[in-house]
């Protein structure tokens, strides 16, 4: 497969250096680090830091801003990054209120996120942190113990990050991001999958008329194969997956994602969109705010994910509250 680089194992580093370079001012590279922050903190707030593999752009550095992240650690390709790495974004950030980690559930993640916590501990910062789990397509998988964190990860740094900015305690923000997680549920389909540059080898193998349903953002294979259904039996088949998981019924407000995998044309996720909206509108459900675009992606990966949340008033309020970040502005 083509790609626009020069070494496979340069490419994470020289991936930050050109996102510092495009956004001078608002984001900086932390020496020696693969960690991007704030370039200027916002005093007196509960810090927010999040990060995993490379390969998911805009995630998680496109996050980084106002009413968002603080800062984002960065790993290899598909590979999360290492607890010191995370130890030096949280001493980055930390303004003497502590620090909200918030992590997707992929067993490397989760260890080295929680052993920078401690590490954090230890040097006297209060640290606590979260765990996103909205993927419904199965229940294990080959690189977690129960569900996948995936593009509903967006929703709770969004909602994380305006609680901070409002002056919320760090228990406060904890107590609100669980609560988004909890109201958060998603599932992707592929058309093609994602390959790893240099590697050669796809995550999985598809048919010329096949599609594979509740794919991973690492390239893992999902729940089915099924043949290449129309757009809108697509949406009726994701969403039949999700509503169940969120008891949603008539009068229940909404958060709609449409997520492209790094490869969709904005064309198909509208057309996804249109159809989504059409149906929760037929069962009474409001949406309320909707994203559509390319928010947690899987290299090159050719399909698409929707996530939904259930709303309160609190999670509308915090989730609508303005934010400027290089890949979400409010």
């Amino acid at each position: 497969m083509k790609k626009i680089m020069n070494e496979p194992n340069q490419m994470v580093d020289q991936m930050l250096d050109g996102l510092v370079k495009a956004y001078p001012d608002q984001l900086k590279r932390l020496e020696d680090t693969t960690v991007l922050v704030r370039k200027e903190l916002s005093p007196d707030k509960v810090g927010i830091v999040s990060g995993g593999g490379s390969g998911h752009e805009p995630a998680h550095a496109g996050y980084i801003g106002e009413g968002m992240l603080d800062a984002a650690v960065s790993g290899e390709v598909f590979t999360s990054p290492t607890p010191d790495q995370v130890f030096e974004a949280i001493k980055a950030v930390d303004q003497g209120k502590g620090v909200l980690l918030v992590i997707k559930n992929y067993t490397g993640d989760v260890m080295n996120f929680e052993m920078a916590a401690e590490m954090a501990e230890d040097e006297g910062i209060n640290v606590e942190y979260v765990t996103v789990n909205d993927d419904v397509a199965v229940e294990d998988s080959t690189h977690t113990t129960g569900r996948r964190g995936v593009a509903g990860t967006i929703f709770v740094h969004k909602i994380a990050g305006a609680a901070a900015a409002s002056g919320a305690s760090l228990s406060e923000v904890k107590e609100l991001a669980a609560r988004v997680i909890q109201h958060t549920r998603s599932i992707g389909a592929a058309l093609y999958p994602a390959e790893v540059p240099g590697s050669g080898n796809p995550g999985f193998e598809l048919g010329d008329n096949e599609i594979e349903v509740g794919i991973g953002i690492h390239g893992e294979p999902g729940m089915e194969k099924t043949d290449l259904p129309s757009a809108d039996q697509l949406s009726e088949k994701l969403l039949d997956e999700v509503m169940p998981e969120l008891e949603l019924k008539q009068g229940d407000e909404v958060a709609l994602m449409v997520n492209g995998m790094g490869a969709t044309p904005l064309m198909e996720l509208y057309i996804l969109n249109n159809h989504l909206h059409d149906l929760l509108t037929n069962k009474g459900i409001t949406v309320a705010d909707t994203k559509v675009g390319n928010f947690m992606t899987a290299l090159e990966m050719a399909g698409a994910s929707i996530t939904i949340l259930k709303l309160d008033n609190e999670l509308k309020t915090q989730l609508q509250a303005p934010s400027k970040t290089i890949a979400f502005t409010i």
